[in-house]
């Protein structure tokens, strides 16, 4: 078959607008367009793409559900092409599976090997092993038990839970986790308290926790988190870059990104850092009077 330079099949018009995709307000435009013919409702495709072309994001979004229905669990057994674990993992390890593979996946309680997993998602009592597992962060047997008991846990009955990245997530999510840079998050935070007009960001951290807590947390309280991992999620969840986790309620996704298109287009682009530059992370000191460039053929710059 012969192809034209741009590599389409003649005959055969499956051009991408590229152009609109590069240019951050256009861009924005587009998805608020779109969305303004779905009940004013970025679709998650839309979110995902929101995020990963304007915050410049590198990891798919998870989306995570919590299921205590035996009708709702079977309704997506049958529903869904779905992957269980071989042996039992951590629950980092089935989040990152979702965020950098792509997968859906289904987690049962004897597929769960982390011990503070199944303690906060309801899965086992808090017995001498789940004290033991926090002593290297406390002072002694007691603080341990007092921290621990600081914790959220999903009331019992939990069945199962699925991740699955969220532009494929056939399921409403109960909430949804990612991890990216600081400043990413520090975006998410801010357009979070603009959209729902709520400041100051509480951010909360715990021992030994972080994914597995940071879910059932934002789960319990309805609320978003930013927090960095914990020692077991740095190294069982795959994030040898040190990234920090942002957690959200499913429902608070869309708003978030809702606005962070909004006022994409009202500033010119997603940065804070520098208003209506195109990249979140532009590291140049914006009060820096020697870093100007010019059109030359502007006379009056």
């Amino acid at each position: 078959m012969a192809y034209t330079q741009t590599g389409m099949a003649l005959g055969l018009d499956r051009s991408i607008d590229t152009e609109t995709y590069l240019d951050d307000v256009a861009l924005a435009e587009a998805l608020l367009e779109k969305a303004a013919l779905n009940d004013a409702l970025l679709s998650h495709a839309d979110i995902v793409f929101g995020l990963r072309n304007l915050l410049k994001m590198t990891y798919f979004p998870v989306a995570v559900k919590y299921f205590y229905s035996h009708t709702e669990l079977e309704t997506f057994k049958n529903e869904n092409e779905y992957k269980t674990a071989l042996r039992p993992y951590t629950f980092c390890h089935f989040v990152a599976a979702s965020r950098q593979r792509g997968d859906t996946l289904l987690g049962t309680p004897d597929k769960v090997g982390c011990s503070n997993a199944k303690y906060v998602m309801g899965w086992k009592d808090l017995d001498e092993a789940e004290i033991k597992s926090h002593l290297k962060y406390t002072r002694d047997w007691d603080q341990a038990e007092k921290f621990i008991r600081t914790k959220k846990r999903l009331p019992e009955g939990l069945l199962a839970f699925a991740t699955a990245p969220l532009h494929t997530a056939t399921f409403a999510p109960d909430v949804v986790h990612g991890v990216c840079d600081v400043l990413q998050a520090y975006h998410l935070g801010n357009d979070w308290c603009a959209a729902y007009d709520h400041h100051p960001f509480n951010m909360v951290m715990t021992m030994n926790s972080s994914i597995c807590h940071g879910c059932v947390q934002c789960q319990q309280l309805d609320l978003p988190n930013i927090t960095p991992m914990c020692s077991s999620s740095k190294t069982a969840g795959k994030t040898e870059q040190s990234e920090i986790n942002w957690v959200w309620p499913g429902a608070q996704v869309e708003p978030t990104v809702h606005w962070m298109l909004q006022r994409t287009v009202r500033d010119g682009g997603p940065s804070f850092p520098r208003t209506g530059e195109t990249y979140p992370g532009f590291d140049i000191c914006k009060l820096c009077s020697f870093l100007v460039f010019k059109n030359p053929k502007d006379k009056a710059a």
